[in-house]
């Protein structure tokens, strides 16, 4: 069973992203490292709003951290830090950039970063790896050096590697474990812009606020961003503490310019809030001018409040009660099975709990930080001009425009294409799509699915380039002649007849009913006692008893069903050639044309979605068959 540690070390939220910084450098002073990053990054993130946790590292010795199991690697010393970037997935990325540009300024230095999804910087190279790449054979095989990425391929199929096997690769052959230029690329396009790139991701705006919160935001821009969290995960609790507004009373509001990153502002105006007029909350008409600044106002004076009600009681370090962090963490707990489903309040079950409290007080990376305490001894300490805040208000530049959460159609498109590509044009007509479909379907079919055809320039599917059969077989043989053991020879002629055997199967002869002008279906009344007769057939030649096919039995009794109905003419048929020999002895037959028949369908199917994902996209889009509109 999981013990503390165990827990801890794997139950966190998903959102977060974890990174180890290891140096070449074997007599490295990892104090004098630690300083050297940690300036670098700051100079780098000045002025950025996290969304929830801040790029921080910690130094991790061997001794302090030893594996958790006999399969854990024994890591060696390095700089660790994990941030929880909330829902501005934009964080994640700008730590990337962080990693990237302390590899390139420190000399030895390599980052290794992964999330909740492993390797994640593979797959946002995706288009563009090797063949070999996927997610078991890829970890702990991607890692930043002097500004780039490094994947080291394997020597053999499913091949692991060790940190410090890798960390060895790269010390020694930096030239071939470098990744390729497109995976280069597609890294470098999605931290571009750094960190210029901060300001255009901020919003200002105004914001009728009490003084107290408009002194807190000045003295420190970052608390916008835990108020504008607490508010939107309010619970009931909170909500009583935003009725007594005990710390941000709204007689003292004034407006003020407030900013905030473009995704907390998103959800602070998402969210919606009627506040409770005994409280003294007052919101003009929604068509007055000063609407949005006062409803911002409100729901900012919210978040900081609950932030300060939350440390209170928090002067005991016994009391978790108030600590929404534990609690989650607490929940994360019990879902991983470490209180053993046994009965809350025995006295195990209160041990495993006063375990799991201490190591969540004694781990500040995982636990939530005590905002609402360092708020609270700010707010304490600043001298609040009421009277000069409402002086400046007269005075304040015009908010930014917020037309950017608006985004039409095209720009939609816009967007998509220089993220992901152009859209191709459709490249198919309806006649292309038969032979597409018999190109799919002949195409070869891997042990692990179906093996999706390869497209040329134009679009259209490439059969796989095959070897002489007679050749590969002359070479297998060859090399394997000095080992008899590793032979495995097959007579394709018994394999074929055991085959034939089991399934027993044998195809009827066509036999057409020429009284039948539409469905092409017989009558099978006579045909019982015919199948009977065939039951009671003796033994062949070899003795055997000679057993009717189940799926000739089948497809009997389905054709005996669908006789008397009129599904047959539901099918589109096609004329015979004038002088076909298969038919020419048949009045009014009208062969089923299979390749109309199905195209109607997928296209029927196609419609259906409306433009959306669906079977026929799906199906079409690995052949290379893409349709509009207009198709």
């Amino acid at each position: 069973m999981a013990t503390v540690r165990d827990v801890l070390e794997n139950v966190r939220e998903d959102d977060f992203v974890e990174y180890f910084l290891f140096s070449l450098d074997p007599a490295v002073d990892f104090g004098n490292l630690l300083t050297r990053v940690t300036e670098l990054a700051d100079q780098q993130s000045q002025g950025y709003i996290w969304q929830k946790d801040d790029f921080k590292l910690i130094h991790r010795n061997p001794s302090d951290f030893p594996p958790i199991n006999d399969n854990q690697e024994h890591l060696p010393s390095h700089l660790y830090g994990v941030t929880h970037y909330g829902e501005n997935i934009e964080d994640e990325w700008f730590i990337v950039h962080l990693l990237l540009h302390l590899t390139k300024n420190v000399p030895g230095l390599i980052a290794r970063v992964v999330d909740s999804d492993g390797e994640f910087l593979l797959i946002e190279a995706a288009d563009h790896l090797p063949s070999w790449a996927d997610p078991d054979v890829c970890e702990q095989r991607v890692y930043l050096f002097r500004n780039e990425v490094h994947v080291i391929p394997p020597t053999k199929p499913d091949e692991t590697i060790t940190v410090a096997e890798a960390l060895g690769k790269i010390r020694t052959s930096s030239q071939t474990t470098k990744a390729p230029d497109l995976i280069q690329k597609a890294i470098e396009t999605r931290v571009n812009g750094y960190p210029d790139k901060i300001q255009d991701l901020l919003h200002q705006t105004h914001a009728f606020v009490p003084a107290g919160v408009a002194a807190l935001l000045r003295a420190k821009p970052s608390l916008i961003a835990p108020a504008v969290v607490a508010f939107c995960h309010r619970d009931p609790i909170d909500i009583r503490a935003c009725r007594a507004m005990r710390y941000f009373p709204p007689e003292t509001r004034v407006m003020s310019q407030v900013k905030m990153t473009r995704c907390l502002y998103a959800m602070l105006l998402h969210h919606k809030y009627q506040p409770d007029r005994r409280t003294g909350w007052h919101l003009p008409p929604q068509n007055s001018s000063n609407y949005m600044a006062h409803l911002i106002g409100v729901k900012l004076a919210c978040g900081f409040e609950i932030l300060v009600s939350q440390c209170k009681g928090k002067d005991t370090p016994d009391d978790l009660e108030n600590d929404k962090g534990w609690h989650r963490y607490r929940q994360s707990l019990m879902d991983k099975g470490y209180f053993k489903d046994l009965l809350e309040g025995c006295k195990e079950h209160q041990r495993l709990e006063s375990e799991a409290k201490e190591y969540y007080r004694n781990h500040t990376m995982y636990s939530q930080p005590t905002t609402g305490q360092a708020i609270l001894d700010l707010l304490n300490s600043l001298e609040i001009d009421v009277e000069g805040m409402r002086r400046e208000a007269e005075s304040l530049p015009p908010p930014d425009d917020d037309s950017w959460m608006e985004i039409s159609a095209d720009d939609l498109d816009k967007i998509l294409a220089e993220r992901y590509g152009s859209k191709p044009k459709p490249n198919s007509s309806v006649s292309d799509i038969s032979s597409h479909l018999n190109t799919f379907l002949n195409h070869v079919s891997g042990l692990e699915g179906v093996e999706h055809p390869k497209l040329s320039k134009d679009g259209v599917p490439l059969r796989p380039k095959r070897t002489n059969k007679k050749t590969k077989n002359t070479e297998s043989s060859t090399s394997n002649c000095d080992d008899d053991n590793n032979r495995i020879s097959m007579d394709q002629e018994a394999f074929s007849c055991a085959v034939n055997n089991i399934l027993d199967f044998s195809v009827p002869e066509d036999s057409w009913d020429l009284e039948s002008e539409e469905s092409g279906m017989s009558s099978y009344e006579d045909e019982v006692e015919m199948d009977l007769s065939r039951k009671k057939l003796g033994r062949n030649n070899d003795g055997r008893k000679k057993s009717q096919s189940e799926l000739k039995q089948y497809m009997d009794q389905m054709d005996r069903e669908l006789s008397t109905t009129t599904l047959g003419q539901s099918f589109i048929k096609k004329q015979p050639k004038a002088m076909e020999d298969s038919f020419s002895d048949i009045e009014n037959f009208e062969p089923v044309d299979i390749d109309m028949n199905a195209l109607k369908n997928i296209l029927a199917s196609y419609q259906s979605q409306m433009g959306g994902a669906g079977p026929a996209s799906n199906l079409l889009g690995p052949m290379g068959v893409r349709l509009d509109e207009t198709d």
